[in-house]
């Protein structure tokens, strides 16, 4: 079917239609597959994706970026150890689209823009392109005894962190002052070693106490210990100076937030929309943008009507470059805040269906799946929906929650949900936490696994997973790992440090275990089904549910005479996919039997339909 090349359209006054380009999506971090993003491409060139994908979702360590795998921007240029720009005319070639993020909150603190403020202090250029804690908080606040403003308690209330403590990393400036700046998101703070001639010139220092003090520095360094308690030996009428030593060997990895209020911050904005454009995109996925718009006595997430006005004002940007731009929204479903989000002709992640397919697939039941589809139709929802991706299996989306003084139902209820985060952590994954202002967990927020194990590594669950997925609203992003059946890494999780949760479902595949894991039946029919989606007329028109028990799925689309259905036992999740064209000359079926089946048939009219 390929991509509907079709401009975003306005629509009446105040509000905007934003049309998705059609097919069906691929999401990888330039090396998940290969190593390379060209290794990624020769891998779209093979006959077996022949017609699967004609979008793909690339994840930003596509760009120069130093932490939270790509989240934390350098710069948009090429990552040239992963990404050359033979590459993007090569996917050009394919018909590829790209999917790119636009991280709105932060940019790493080994930007240009933050090594400038370092370097130059009050004199540059980029004084207000971040947020400076204290000045944020000024007459907000009180001065607390760790150098930063501490908010009033009704302020602190309405914060919603991401970890635990306040979302600040210290930062020294070029006087010799530490500066508090917002960070609401991941930091990393560590220590060159000193050398001995560090400390030489030091009133009463001999070259013998410098090697014992450099020794003691460094030995608190290498075990991660705090700098202040290490022993002088006979020299604390120093300790300032060689704290102020040690804290010119410091190492800063980190999420700045930027400051929006700054026009430069929105200059840099419209530079970065212009040249994800000239790189191939059509999408973009505003990231974190919920967090961008910040005010005294407001939440720091989705606060209104400054998020609407910041995201008006994007939306209106990307539109110039011929962009679709979409926020990325969690929230609890009662909330509602993907309604509002929608009504404002902006489509949206579907973060709930994968929660919902685990409940469907584990208990038998198409009560809730149906619900949401419902709700999808009758509200004309835009979405992008997903098995697995890059950031874990969403949970606290589907809760119940409060809006306007009345509270809504979730699409489980607490004990459903707490019941398939249970299933899920008895497969081994991993949880997410949230936390309150007072540094306390609140809730988790998601659960890191592969879908697959997630889903008690059945290849039946998984292969119906998909077909559901594949013939629900909105576009289908396919998660690489997903794809190819991909276990809980928990060696990963294990070793990648304060993200390392998330670690478990981004192994990447070497070209040697690609080639083993194309031998799959499970690989196989997934393609088969995903070319179907991708390339079937069917799909550009209506969906119908049909009639069915509680325990059946059966759905169908349906454009100008062509057609596709899915027929699914939500218990023993044998089912049937079929395609006919306008003529009902020509038939594509497709049948599991509770286990993995082979591939397609392709029969005459006359001769009925073939399972190979």
């Amino acid at each position: 079917m390929g991509e509907d090349k079709g401009q975003p359209m306005r629509s009446e006054p105040g509000t905007i239609d934003q049309r998705l380009p059609r097919g069906v999506m691929l999401n990888a971090y330039p090396d998940s597959l290969g190593g390379r993003l060209s290794d990624l491409i020769a891998l779209l060139k093979r006959p077996e994706f022949e017609g699967a994908f004609s979008l793909l979702y690339i994840l930003p360590t596509f760009f120069n970026s130093d932490l939270d795998r790509g989240f934390s921007i350098v710069d948009y240029g090429l990552n040239q150890e992963l990404v050359a720009p033979q590459d993007l005319d090569d996917l050009d070639r394919l018909g590829i689209t790209f999917k790119f993020d636009l991280i709105l909150n932060h940019l790493s603190v080994a930007s240009p823009q933050f090594r400038d403020l370092l370097q130059r202090g009050d004199e540059s250029e980029y004084k207000d392109f971040f947020l400076d804690w204290n000045a944020f908080w000024n007459c907000h606040g009180a001065p607390g005894d760790e150098g930063y403003v501490v908010p009033h308690d009704e302020h602190m209330q309405k914060l919603f962190l991401r970890k635990p403590g306040l979302p600040i990393l210290k930062v020294g400036f070029p006087d010799g002052s530490e500066r508090p700046y917002w960070n609401t998101f991941y930091q990393q703070i560590s220590y060159r070693p000193v050398l001995p001639d560090a400390l030489h010139g030091l009133s009463g220092v001999t070259p013998e106490a410098a090697e014992h003090l450099a020794a003691n520095i460094n030995a608190a360094i290498e075990n991660g210990s705090d700098i202040e308690p290490v022993y002088l030996d006979g020299h604390d009428y120093l300790r300032d100076e060689i704290r102020a030593i040690v804290r010119g060997h410091r190492c800063y990895l980190g999420q700045m937030d930027l400051n929006a209020r700054s026009e430069k911050v929105w200059e840099f904005y419209d530079e970065t929309l212009q040249r994800l454009r000239d790189y191939g995109a059509r999408i973009i996925r505003l990231d974190a943008f919920a967090y961008l718009h910040k005010e005294p006595g407001q939440p720091n997430f989705f606060n209104k009507p400054g998020t609407w006005d910041y995201l008006s004002r994007l939306r209106d940007m990307a539109q110039a470059y011929g962009l679709v731009v979409f926020p990325e929204v969690h929230a609890e479903y009662g909330k509602g805040l993907h309604r509002e989000v929608a009504r404002e002709g902006y489509p949206i992640y579907d973060f709930f269906l994968p929660g919902l397919l685990l409940h469907a697939l584990d208990r038998g039941t198409n009560v809730h799946l149906l619900h949401w589809i419902d709700e999808i139709q009758t509200e004309g929802l835009q979405t992008i929906n997903m098995l697995g991706c890059h950031d874990g299996i969403p949970v606290l989306d589907l809760r119940g929650g409060e809006t306007g003084g009345v509270y809504r139902p979730g699409l489980l209820d607490d004990a459903e949900i707490d019941s398939v985060v249970d299933r899920i952590l008895e497969r081994g994954g991993r949880i997410k936490n949230l936390y309150g202002p007072d540094g306390r967990k609140i809730a988790y927020y998601q659960v890191n696994a592969t879908f697959y194990s997630a889903l008690g590594e059945d290849d039946r669950k998984l292969l119906l997973a998909r077909a559901i997925q594949l013939f629900m609203p909105g576009i289908p992003q396919i998660w690489y790992l997903d794809l190819f059946a991909g276990r809980n890494d928990h060696e990963a999780a294990d070793n990648g440090g304060a993200a390392g949760h998330k670690e478990i479902n981004r192994t990447n595949l070497g070209n040697d275990e690609i080639e083993r894991r194309l031998e799959w039946p499970m690989v196989q029919d997934q393609l088969a089904l995903i070319r179907l989606r991708n390339t079937s007329p069917a799909f550009a028109g209506k969906l119908t549910v049909h009639p069915s028990a509680t325990d059946r799925l059966h759905l169908s689309w349906r454009c100008n005479g062509c057609s596709a259905s899915l027929d699914a036992d939500l218990k023993t999740f044998e089912f049937t996919v079929s395609e006919h064209d306008a003529s009902e000359a020509q038939t594509r079926v497709f049948r599991s039997r509770g286990e993995s089946a082979r591939s397609w048939g392709d029969s005459s009219r006359s001769s009925g339909s073939v399972r190979l």
